[in-house]
């Protein structure tokens, strides 16, 4: 190679180099960098293990139980070559089953699912409508497909979704997608509203339920499940990595979906298979949502105390919110970072939630609650907002 050509590349690369650093720099100056930590010790409100099956050891007491020596790393390809098994395929017939779905596809990740179903369920004449607070990898499903027509709607707008609704319904297909309970704010869809706007202008609903997995219902079956929705809802992803503590996630839909994601979705056709160990983790957890040992009453209660605390003089800012997701914005990237940094100093573990995660205005501090919390420890809590502010 000569002088010059090798000159050439060696400054191309410091360009390179030069760009990201200024990238971050910018960021860090914005209050905003993202850093990776390790063990951190005080009460949790920032990991979404909302029913403790890891904190409490409940997943580890059956996985032992249960399996014992097959808890092997046992995953030597994708599913369509050497990484399918008997076990993640009883694993989808037990969600789907549970679920009341006809057919359900287990992905490598949340992101995974959502990244794989919108992206190739999606073409050019396709028109996809998206509440505006919908999770990133909703957002990045849709910018990966090579949908050309892709609005959002205002955050649960019911007359914002149907004007869109009413000035696209002429598209031969029409999606519109929606979380049921939303990651950031906590706050429910209006799914029943939403079901009957796409049936009346034929749009097919694809409902997130990654956070009202093991959480809403009797059963924690999710949202959908719990309004009797299942047959009129086109698609919905259940994440295991939350309030059940394991892995992965899974597409729940028809029988034809779930051979078409087989075939269209690359996140699943070119990832390797889960490890056996992560099928069974799975399955031991939708074993515990199944039996009368299961009870998710301990936490709504919690989530009650908490609104109560919510509603006393001097607590502005908290979202309205009846899940294990409850919200304070602050509107500042440095002063959420401030009132974090108090709360962990007193033991008590709450991320702040910055732009650009969220919009410009709406930083946060982002709790969220489990099984295991206590009221004197959401009291402390209040009580160290109250005194950092």
């Amino acid at each position: 190679m000569g002088i010059l050509k090798r000159n050439s590349l060696l400054y191309k690369m410091h360009s390179i180099d030069l760009y990201l650093a200024d990238k971050l720099k910018t960021r860090e100056n914005a209050g905003n960098l993202r850093r990776l930590s390790t063990g951190r010790a005080g009460v949790d409100f920032f990991s979404n293990d909302d029913l403790g099956m890891v904190t409490n050891g409940v997943l580890a007491e059956l996985l032992a139980k249960d399996f014992g020596s097959k808890l092997l790393t046992r995953s030597t390809g994708s599913r369509l070559l050497s990484g399918n098994s008997v076990e993640i395929e009883e694993l989808e017939t037990q969600i789907a089953n549970f679920h009341k779905a006809e057919a359900a596809l287990v992905f490598n990740t949340g992101y995974d699912a959502n990244l794989g179903l919108i992206s190739c369920i999606s073409d050019r004449h396709t028109t996809i409508l998206y509440d505006e607070l919908c999770h990133a990898s909703i957002h990045d499903g849709i910018r990966l497909g090579i949908c050309n027509n892709k609005f959002h709607f205002r955050h649960n707008d019911l007359a914002d979704l149907e004007t869109k609704l009413a000035k696209h319904n002429f598209r031969q297909k029409l999606l519109v997608i929606i979380e049921s309970i939303y990651s950031m704010d906590g706050n429910r869809a209006p799914i029943v509203e939403i079901v009957v706007l796409c049936e009346k202008y034929c749009a097919k609903l694809i409902v997130d339920e990654a956070h009202a997995t093991g959480v809403i219902g009797t059963s924690g079956a999710g949202l959908v499940n719990q309004l009797g929705l299942e047959n009129r809802v086109f698609a919905r992803v259940h994440t295991f990595g939350k309030a059940l503590g394991s892995h992965g996630a899974v597409v729940l839909g028809s029988e034809v979906l779930k051979q078409y994601l087989i075939n269209f979705a690359r996140p699943f056709i070119y990832s390797t298979a889960l490890p056996l160990h992560s099928v069974l983790t799975t399955k031991c957890a939708y074993d515990y949502l199944a039996s009368p040992l299961f009870n998710n009453e301990p936490l709504n209660e919690l989530i009650a105390y908490f609104r109560t605390k919510v509603k006393e003089p001097g607590t502005e800012g908290w979202k309205n919110s009846q899940s294990p997701i409850q919200a304070l914005v602050i509107g500042s990237n440095i002063k959420s970072k401030q009132i974090a940094m108090a709360l962990q100093e007193a033991g008590l573990q709450v991320n702040p939630i910055l732009h650009p995660t969220v919009p410009l205005g709406m930083e946060r501090l982002r709790v969220c609650l489990h099984r295991f919390n206590t009221y004197e420890q959401i009291d402390q809590l209040f009580k160290t907002i109250s005194n950092s502010w």
